[in-house]
């Protein structure tokens, strides 16, 4: 079974992380992590009510993250793990242009 995520920044910029060789997170774990790096990026909620869904958290971590930690591959393969394990889903592709989380 294909397990990855796809994260595209821009036209050009997409990075791809194969999950199915790396030790898993638990949701709890996953989750965890994503609310680390919400908080000390200092992201801001999408929606006006200030309720943040755990897809629209991977998606504000992925823009503010941008190239420069994707290309880190400890924080990028981090990424892939949190992103999977908080979704529950094998295969996660975020688009940042289009502010869009599709499984």
């Amino acid at each position: 079974m294909r397990s990855e995520v796809i994260v595209v920044l821009d036209a050009g910029q997409e990075y791809r992380t194969d999950t199915s060789g790396l030790t898993p997170m638990s949701s709890d774990e996953g989750r965890h992590w994503l609310d680390q790096q919400f908080i000390s990026m200092d992201c801001e909620p999408l929606r006006a009510s200030g309720k943040v869904l755990l897809a629209d958290k991977v998606l504000t971590v992925a823009r503010a993250a941008g190239a420069s930690l994707f290309n880190d591959p400890v924080w990028s393969r981090d990424f892939a793990r949190a992103a999977s394990a908080a979704l529950a889903k094998p295969v996660v592709r975020v688009d940042v242009p289009g502010m869009a989380v599709s499984y």
